[in-house]
């Protein structure tokens, strides 16, 4: 398999099986040595059940409905999103305000566009290496440093587009 017909290309492809994704957490936090609490575990297990980008208002309001464990002042939650982006575990795309859930939780911190669709608000995580390395390469060229990236291209998905 190339880097492009990875399975994050395929239009479905999502966190499918929350409580799976949660285990891998977990397991990459024991490996790290990373302190996975309840309110986290909470938050990203709402971000990977929602299977679309979630506001942190949503997040914030389904805790305070009792979706499971967790204070429900705003700042335990943003706290909580704070960790879950810092070790790689979701993904903020600005564009909407919105968390996803990251396909790879175990990888290292990593770049990735993302194609959001303007109707429904899937987003769909492309794992393609070539598109990163161009843009880091010609920010390089024009005497940038970039520090992070994260692309985000609006349309319609192609059930929306149908």
């Amino acid at each position: 398999m190339t880097e492009h017909e990875h399975s994050c290309t395929a239009p479905h492809h999502h966190v499918d099986d929350a409580a799976g994704f949660i285990a891998v957490v977990e397991r990459v936090c024991r490996e790290r040595g990373l302190r996975l609490t309840p309110i986290r575990a909470n938050v990203l297990r709402l971000i990977a059940e929602a299977g679309k980008p979630v506001k942190a208002y949503e997040l914030l309001d389904w805790v305070r409905e009792g979706k499971g464990v967790g204070a429900d002042a705003p700042p335990t939650v943003y706290r909580a999103l704070d960790f879950l982006m810092a070790n790689g575990f979701v993904h903020k795309l600005s564009s909407v305000n919105s968390f996803v859930a990251c396909h790879h939780p175990s990888s290292n911190q990593h770049s990735v566009p993302f194609l959001i669709c303007d109707r429904c608000h899937s987003a769909v995580e492309l794992e393609d290496r070539d598109i990163v390395r161009q843009l880091e390469t010609r920010a390089r060229e024009l005497g940038f440093k970039p520090q992070a990236q994260t692309l985000e291209v609006h349309g319609l998905c192609a059930d929306c587009a149908g």
